[in-house]
């Protein structure tokens, strides 16, 4: 029910998702099992490869999240955690109200154990056909460089785990690649990522370094994240706009990500982008899946023990 072309392109997404599960995998959704029946109906579908949780109240995106969250109780948002809480589900995705996603993940699942600060990321597709990661991109504007140490290692599980990177190279985001550079905070967070073993710290890189192989994993706190994929995004659609997109930028595209998970929390959780059309929703459940089968959260779990 969530996002700004649903209920279409929600279940149009789980339709094409579907078509890429195994045996005795199943899509399950989440909000009125009336208009999910009746698109079925309508178009022809077999439904039968899915399974419903009826939730008749939803979250505009416009809501505000903690209020929408304690007046509405049978939001699709909060029915989804409870799922997932539950273990009824393995993996809730929605392009719904994203604070009422984070507000869920903090409150209903909770933080793992030993997480100060669960963050969200951005793809970042290289100029070597690979791709990394930037992470905080916009739950935590305001951070302390143990936080940021926590993202390195968040982020490096992730790379290694998701995308099957090898030793992730992580990289601290910065205004010039020398050890002394930056503010007090990007300082401290150097010392702690150089003086830690368990991590592949290759240093200070900067702006022009998002796109090269320079780094697997980039670090920096929600405010400069969300600046950086914002400008990213705008960098994008100037592209499209002129008819300039060729292989390469074409991997700059949200649809071909589907959504981010939440790292740091004790349960699979992926929130997608509001204008998330059908491409979009079915690689974000897709990308759910692979959250399932490689075990990340309990891997997560098991680094900060």
């Amino acid at each position: 029910m969530g996002g700004d072309h649903a209920p279409h392109s929600n279940l149009q997404g789980a339709l094409l998702a579907s078509k890429s599960l195994r045996d005795g995998e199943k899509i399950v959704l989440i909000g009125d099992e009336k208009i999910a029946l009746q698109f079925f109906q309508d178009n022809n579908i077999d439904y039968s490869n899915f399974e419903f949780i009826h939730a008749d109240q939803h979250i505009e995106m416009n809501e505000h999240a903690t209020k929408a969250l304690r007046q509405k109780p049978n939001n699709s948002i909060s029915v989804g955690f409870e799922a997932l809480k539950n273990g009824e589900i393995d993996v809730f995705s929605s392009a719904g109200n994203s604070g009422a996603m984070l507000v869920g993940s903090m409150f209903s699942v909770g933080p793992i154990k030993g997480v100060i600060r669960p963050c969200i990321t951005s793809v970042l597709p290289k100029e070597n056909g690979s791709v990394g990661l930037i992470l905080d991109v916009g739950v935590n504007a305001d951070c302390k460089p143990d936080v940021l140490f926590q993202f390195a290692i968040l982020g490096s599980l992730f790379a290694e785990n998701i995308y099957g990177i090898s030793k992730p190279k992580v990289g601290l985001l910065n205004i010039g690649e020398e050890k002394g550079k930056g503010n007090l905070l990007t300082q401290a967070t150097y010392q702690l990522l150089e003086d830690n073993d368990d991590i592949n710290f290759v240093g200070n890189v900067e702006g022009r370094d998002l796109f090269n192989d320079k780094a697997d994993v980039i670090v920096c706190d929600g405010f400069t994240g969300n600046v950086v994929l914002k400008q990213a995004e705008s960098f994008f659609a100037l592209i499209a706009k002129r008819n300039l997109l060729d292989d390469y930028f074409k991997r700059f595209n949200y649809e071909n990500y589907g959504g981010t998970p939440v790292l740091g929390v004790s349960g699979n959780v992926l929130i997608g982008h509001g204008i998330s059309n059908d491409k979009a929703i079915k690689n974000m459940i897709l990308l759910g899946k692979d959250l399932i089968h490689s075990n990340l959260t309990n891997k997560i779990k098991t680094a900060f023990k």
